[in-house]
């Protein structure tokens, strides 16, 4: 069975008035002293985010159970100097990012200039292992067409600056911005992935193979299928959804590629416009559908990616809790419409701030 891990980004906050603090240095600090073994938590670009990263786990609950747990003990370790840590995708409140002391950061604020100065937005990585390079590449370009699904599911980012945007994830189109970020044509080989990769790189206007933001890539640390689409989620439970869905899309992948079927093929045009349509309407309105290119419902396109993996669900025992997971999202709202019916509530983003950080360790 396929193990998965998940990488998140949480926003810190102050805990009375949701406003970003910029405090990740001394929370990793405090977080080294009291589990030096652990080695869970990172540092990332801007001094207001803090990163975890899972264990891998083949068992879905045991791996929601390990991000419950991080996300506790995340904000167990701020709360000791005075902040909290929320997961939300962007700052609905105005915010002007810290960039980390880092010879790396430093580096990217000069090359890409207001992009990095602004660049204070909070994703989820999902680590799906597979058995090869061969294998990950041929994954790699069977999941194009269905990762913009992913990202409607999560989306949790429709305030920036402390003003509403109009779309659900908003994060995702400052993500854009990186010149290496987005959907990718067909590699058909890890020769010619590796060959991308490196052209990428020698171009020097990205600094190593980390800077490749892929929307799906091979991992450089781990034997994995890293996809790179969501929004951090507002809920553990949302995070684990799209673990396992994400898992099951993997799964389907591999054994398209080993049955010898051909990769769906619309052209990274389409497949932006695809992954623009997700951030623009989440879940409340129409999405492209991954294998026409053609608005239908959200609804509708869920549907079919329940069926386009549900043998693989089936297999990891995952369908029945996949089906319910987006059930729940479809009836309740993902976190961007949690947002706004925080917002239409209470008619204050430092109100949808804190209640938010209650949501995250729920």
């Amino acid at each position: 069975m396929r193990t998965v891990g998940v990488e998140e980004e949480l926003l810190l906050v102050d805990p009375e008035t949701g406003e970003p603090r910029a405090m990740s240095a001394a929370v990793l600090a405090r977080a080294e002293r009291d589990d030096a073994e652990q080695d869970v938590f990172e540092k990332e670009l801007h001094e207001q985010m803090l990163e975890f990263a899972t264990h891998p786990q083949s068992s879905m609950e045991s791996l929601r159970a390990e991000i419950v747990r991080c996300r506790k003990e995340a904000a167990g370790h701020a709360g000791e100097i005075g902040c909290t840590v929320a997961a939300l995708a962007t700052s609905p409140l105005p915010v002007s990012p810290s960039i980390g002391v880092n010879h790396r950061y430093q580096w990217m604020e000069e090359q890409f200039g207001i992009a990095t100065r602004e660049q204070l937005v909070m994703g989820c990585h999902v680590h799906v292992s597979v058995e090869s390079d061969e294998e990950g590449v041929a994954v790699v370009d069977r999941l194009r067409p269905w990762l913009p699904v992913l990202a409607a599911l999560s989306a949790n980012s429709p305030f920036w600056q402390g003003k509403e945007t109009g779309y659900n994830s908003y994060r995702s189109r400052v993500w854009q911005r990186w010149p290496s970020a987005g959907p990718t044509e067909l590699f058909g080989s890890p020769e010619r992935y590796h060959r991308q990769v490196a052209d990428m790189v020698a171009t020097g206007v990205i600094l190593d193979e980390g800077m490749v933001y892929f929307d799906a890539r091979l991992s450089q640390r781990y034997p994995t299928v890293e996809i790179r689409v969501s929004d951090v989620c507002l809920h553990a439970e949302t995070a684990g959804l799209i673990a396992t869905l994400a898992r099951g899309l993997v799964e389907t992948a591999a054994r398209e590629w080993r049955a010898g079927r051909e990769p769906l093929d619309p052209g990274v045009s389409l497949l932006r416009l695809a992954a623009w349509q997700a951030a623009r309407s989440g879940l409340a309105g129409e999405l492209l559908h991954p294998e026409t290119m053609r608005r239908m419902p959200a609804e509708a396109v869920l549907r079919t990616l329940l069926d386009h993996t549900a043998e693989a669900l089936e297999d990891h025992g995952d369908l029945e809790r996949a089906r319910e997971g987006c059930a729940r999202l479809l009836r309740d709202g993902n976190g961007a419409q949690v947002q706004r019916d925080l917002m239409r509530r209470t008619g204050s983003l430092r109100d949808v701030v804190t209640e938010c950080v209650r949501h995250t360790q729920a």
